[in-house]
């Protein structure tokens, strides 16, 4: 096959997860990256574009691709305070699928969260949520969301409440199956492995992985 992936959020943990898996799929071909800083990876395969995300409404990029995957997130203490935060987790993600929606991309595929829910009370569950309500709403061949549980991984930025978190869990992974399996933590290269497999499916209209169907999907 001769496929091509568009990647947003490739420095990020499960984004960063994704561009190795992309890199080594042999359906794909060609994987274009949209940076702000240049990655410390060259690949024959891997195009870098060098992007404002504050911009991208003015972004050449191939927004036509196969497939669009969005790894882009942020916390409200690194972004600095809600409205950033918004900009980061519903404002960029719903420009760059207007873009792949025009360009008649093949498939949007979005990193949420678990619980996400437009109406939460909750301002990370309702921005998620609202995210993925009006992600539907765009004329897109097709949409698979991702609800992750706490994401394990190696991350490059200090996150506390989520060390601490991760810590408290994973003694209790074990105990935690049936309706509880979704809460379990999940490993970043888990997810990545299973939005790659969802991307390389020949489906059409809208489909949400939660947390238990990302980690039986993306097992080894």
């Amino acid at each position: 096959m001769n496929r091509s992936a568009l990647l947003l959020g490739a420095s990020g943990l499960v984004g960063g997860e994704c561009l190795r898996i992309l890199l080594t799929e042999t359906s794909y071909t060609r994987v274009h990256a949209l940076v702000r800083r240049p990655l410390e990876l060259e690949h024959p395969k891997l195009i870098q574009h060098h992007i404002s995300f504050d911009d991208l409404e003015a972004t050449s990029a191939p927004w036509s691709s196969d497939a669009v995957f969005c790894c882009l997130g942020t916390t409200i203490r690194k972004a600095g305070s809600q409205e950033a935060f918004r900009r980061v987790d519903y404002g960029y993600p719903l420009t760059a699928a207007g873009h792949a929606a025009s360009s008649n991309a093949g498939a949007f595929l979005l990193i949420s969260a678990l619980g996400a829910d437009a109406e939460s009370p909750i301002f990370y569950n309702r921005i998620k949520g609202q995210t993925e309500r009006d992600l539907k709403k765009l004329n897109l061949k097709r949409i698979v969301i991702l609800r992750p549980s706490l994401i394990l991984g190696d991350r490059k930025e200090y996150r506390a409440g989520e060390l601490i978190a991760a810590a408290f869990m994973r003694p209790l992974m074990g105990l935690m199956r049936r309706g509880l399996r979704r809460y379990r933590p999940i490993h970043a290269r888990t997810i990545a492995r299973a939005m790659v497999k969802m991307s390389l499916q020949e489906a059409t209209g809208h489909t949400t992985l939660e947390s238990e169907q990302i980690e039986e999907l993306g097992k080894e």
